[in-house]
């Protein structure tokens, strides 16, 4: 008889809200109670999980059999599931359930649901899922409010199925296919909305695997994610035909050193970054989230300057930037404050404005004065100390 503790690693981590699309805001966000659950940060280095869990349905499928072989290449050990229901996951505590699911891996079929991709505006034109979970500990995540169950980080073995199936978007997005603005990007394939790319990738092989696809495909399009990481050197030299886009999520040394926990320091993403544009990759900057600390301009100025510093004396750079201001909803604030009760960020519902997204969700965002400051900044920040960078959206 199975277990009525044992987890169901063919849902969804990341819970499915079909008339909200995710995006970074946070909007209208299932939320369960995490108090007390806070990870220990630390530092930044290849994650191993210390349990990794094939489902059968996954070892029908070729990448299902080259994730494992990877994993056992690493000395991990490979449990082979009977089913889809993961037991021994649940301790006998919140704490010890969460610390035995945050250092899980299983090896998985995509959901139907996530097939079906969703637009993920402003960002791309469509989202396609090739894991879920992540192992950083960043104090502002809007994911830690939208977790369905144990956060057990799935990959996905059915990479061949879903790369195959995106041939049916092509052309047929909004934000950047049809968008006279931004038609130069093609139709874009947002891949890291709930996780981080090389967090994963020496485990599953994953996004390299999308980034040949892609430069195989002869067609306008283009492949997105972004990271804060640093371990890129797998994908310089891979052919890529300019089809992807690698953003690195950058902050200020305040926010990145303080909230920012077991991720790669912000000099060795923007070596990272410089790395791929040396090597032709179209990169970008994920500034987020912007927070108006004391002295905000001071901080955000060094970090423009570090980026110029990186991109200097690139040949034929395509930079972008990605530029989202801190936001919370009620739901957010009491799941983080769970996780960091003594996290010095900053999320005072009386110094912000409150306001109703598009699907009817409170959310507290900057003042409008406040908020027409730092974009008016940025902007000409940007545009004065980095010229050669484009800013897609500000948010």
């Amino acid at each position: 008889m199975t277990s009525p503790d044992a987890v169901d690693v063919d849902q969804p981590l990341a819970v499915d809200v079909p008339a909200a699309p995710h995006d970074a805001s946070g909007e209208r966000v299932p939320t369960r109670d995490l108090a007390g659950l806070a990870p220990p940060t630390r530092s930044a280095r290849r994650w191993t999980p210390s349990r990794v869990v094939a489902t059968p349905a996954a070892l029908d499928h070729p990448h299902g059999q080259r994730i494992v072989e990877r994993v056992r290449a690493l000395g991990i050990e490979v449990e082979h599931l009977r089913a889809n229901r993961l037991t021994g996951v649940r301790g006998q505590t919140d704490r010890e359930t969460y610390a035995r699911a945050k250092s899980t891996m299983a090896i998985v079929v995509s959901p139907p649901s996530r097939r079906i991709l969703q637009p993920i505006a402003p960002s791309a034109d469509w989202r396609v899922d090739l894991a879920e979970g992540c192992p950083a500990h960043c104090q502002y995540c809007y994911l830690a409010g939208s977790l369905s169950g144990p956060p057990v980080t799935r990959v996905y073995a059915d990479l061949d199925d879903i790369l195959a199936g995106l041939a049916a978007y092509a052309g047929r997005g909004t934000v950047t296919s049809r968008n006279a603005r931004r038609a130069d990007e093609g139709t874009t394939f947002e891949a890291s909305c709930y996780t981080d790319p090389l967090a994963l990738e020496h485990l599953t092989g994953s996004w390299r695997r999308a980034v040949q696809h892609f430069a195989d495909w002869d067609a306008p399009v283009q492949l997105r994610w972004t990271t804060k990481y640093a371990d890129v050197e797998t994908f310089v030299g891979l052919p890529h035909a300019a089809r992807t886009r690698v953003r690195l999520s950058v902050n200020c040394a305040p926010v990145s050193e303080r909230f920012e926990g077991g991720t790669a320091r912000v000099p060795d993403r923007l070596a990272a970054l410089r790395r791929l544009a040396l090597d032709g990759y179209p990169v970008g900057l994920t500034i987020a989230p912007i927070i108006a600390l004391p002295d905000w301009r001071e901080h955000y100025g060094e970090l423009l300057d570090q980026v110029r510093s990186a991109v200097d004396g690139v040949p034929d750079l395509d930079l972008t930037a990605e530029l989202i201001t801190h936001r919370f909803t009620p739901g957010s604030k009491e799941v983080l404050l769970g996780w960091y009760p003594r996290t010095r960020l900053e999320m005072d519902e009386e110094s912000r404005t409150r306001k109703h997204g598009k699907f009817g969700a409170v959310k507290y965002v900057y003042p409008r004065e406040q908020m027409a400051e730092l974009r008016d900044w940025f902007t000409a920040e940007l545009t004065a100390r980095v010229p050669a960078c484009r800013v897609l959206y500000w948010t």
